[in-house]
């Protein structure tokens, strides 16, 4: 009687390897959320050392921003054709090492430069990490659970980025904040080396250097005419010069991603209305963001008089309230569709920034405070 052949099970080892592809993953994006988060509360104690003025802050929140922005899917097509492990291991490399300069810079220019070097390497973290897993959860019901813990990761570092951030500037300075990277980065790039095998993508899309120097230009420009304008004025020959460098970077990129086979940015994408109307409320949103934590971290501490890290604690209720409500607002679209949530997330935001356009003071009750960020945070987590 023929024996039939013994089919090896598939070893407890195979079964974890997927799962600790995504806690790699999972550490990439968590130095670059808490990057951001933990920034933002360490702004005053940044513009007390480096003797720096609230525009010199928003250059450091935003070059990093402009620098990600301009390369994100620059970063993405590279990995596609160079391969995905070992872009993301350079992202890592550059992205530590960029940390560390952050925590050393003698002052604001330095510290600038340092923040855009950082964000080259971030452009080649979380989109890359995305694809990675990707590759590695084949079976969809797994990579539903897999992208879900994924971004579960970007809640836990919008609740627990500020007390972080509040804790590590209150003991030891603002430089701490970018030491936090550093163990993470190292024992992300050594997890990499072991666990996370080398892919590419079967067809990669050819590079687009012109499509990339026009997207650089353009939000290099709007960026600098936004900041510098308060000051200056619009009538500046440096904020007029460079709202014509964007108006003309525009029209010139549209133009030219038109009449391109493989675009950086595909122009098709946007004759769709719902994909059109996600990436203006996706921009919208994420732009309040970045403006709640920056002018929330200087009222808290330059007017009430808070230390940085009670003024964590007070940013707590808004990044619990996203954290709650996002998951909510997953199943209510998959139940019901998207208008619910927008229409509550729209109507939460505009209360939130209405109250506190009215009530902002020095002496405002802690309870409409709290109502304010409580409103801010539904908001966010509902659209996001």
């Amino acid at each position: 009687m023929p024996v039939p052949p013994v089919i090896p099970a598939e070893s407890a080892a195979d079964r974890r390897r997927p799962w600790l592809v995504l806690a790699v993953c999972c550490m990439s994006l968590l130095i670059v959320s808490l990057d951001n988060t933990v920034l933002n509360v360490a702004l005053p104690s940044v513009r007390r050392d480096l003797h720096t003025s609230v525009s010199g802050l928003q250059w450091t929140v935003d070059a990093y921003t402009l620098v990600l922005a301009s390369l994100l899917m620059f970063s993405g097509s590279t990995a596609d054709r160079a391969g995905r492990r070992r872009t993301f291991q350079i992202g890592l490399v550059v992205f530590t090492t960029a940390s560390l300069l952050c925590s050393l810079a003698p002052g604001l220019g330095w510290l600038v430069a340092a923040r855009m070097l950082q964000a080259v390497g971030g452009s080649m973290l979380n989109p890359v990490a995305m694809s990675i897993i990707s590759n590695t959860f084949t079976d969809a019901r797994q990579r539903a659970r897999a992208i879900g813990v994924w971004s579960g990761v970007v809640g836990i570092s919008m609740a627990a980025g500020p007390i972080i951030g509040g804790a590590l500037v209150e003991t030891a300075g603002w430089r701490a904040i970018f030491w936090l990277n550093i163990p993470i980065g190292l024992a992300a790039l050594l997890l990499t080396r072991r666990y996370i095998p080398e892919s590419r993508a079967p067809r990669p899309r050819r590079a687009d250097p012109v499509g990339q120097v026009l997207v650089a230009l353009l939000l290099a420009a709007l960026t600098c005419a936004i900041i510098e304008s308060p000051h200056r004025g619009w009538t500046s020959p440096l904020v007029l010069g460079c709202a014509a460098v964007a108006g003309c970077a525009l029209p010139a990129l549209l133009r030219y991603e038109s009449r391109r086979t493989e675009p950086l940015l595909d122009l098709r994408f946007f004759r769709s209305a719902p994909f059109s109307g996600a990436t203006v409320i996706a921009v919208a949103a994420f732009a309040a963001l970045g403006g709640f934590l920056f002018v929330s971290s200087l009222y808290l501490q330059d007017v009430r008089g808070l230390d940085p890290l009670h003024t964590g604690v007070f940013l707590l209720p808004m990044a619990v309230m996203a954290l709650l409500t996002a998951p909510l607002s997953g199943r209510t679209v998959a139940a019901r569709g998207p208008r619910l949530p927008l229409l509550l997330a729209g109507s939460a935001l505009c209360a939130s920034a209405v109250l506190q356009a009215l009530t902002f003071s020095e002496r405002l009750p802690t309870a409409v405070l709290v109502v304010a960020y409580l409103l801010f945070g539904t908001g966010f987590g509902l659209v996001n």
